[in-house]
């Protein structure tokens, strides 16, 4: 009886130490794993990092080119107040006509 007692200690105590040697195995393989998921998650912020810097700086350029081109059509507009009027009316005038002209087709078809 002792020697199946001792035999049974001895199965034990190795299987423990098996199991204990794999859960060290896995611990390391999870910190590795942790670790390669750390550094792909920098790489990720990196990058976003300069997409977010490339798009502010295109639409910050955006914005400068939208401003010059305003101010163009604003000085334009302040040289010649007779002619932008007379663009909007002729513009004005031509709304008016196609407005009528597609009215009448309508009431045609009907």
């Amino acid at each position: 009886m002792a020697d199946s007692n001792s035999t049974a200690e001895q199965i034990t105590s190795e299987v423990q130490e098996a199991l204990e040697k794999q859960i060290a195995s896995l611990k390391r393989e999870i910190n590795k794993i942790n670790r390669s998921l750390a550094d792909r998650a920098d790489d990720l912020a990196e990058q976003t990092n300069g997409f977010l810097d490339l798009a502010s700086d295109r639409a910050s350029r955006a914005a400068e080119q939208l401003r010059s081109r305003a101010h163009s059509v604003s000085d334009a507009v302040k040289g010649n107040p007779g002619t932008v009027s007379s663009a909007m009316l002729i513009g004005g005038a031509v709304g008016l006509l196609v407005g009528l002209l597609i009215g009448q087709a309508e009431s045609r078809r009907r």
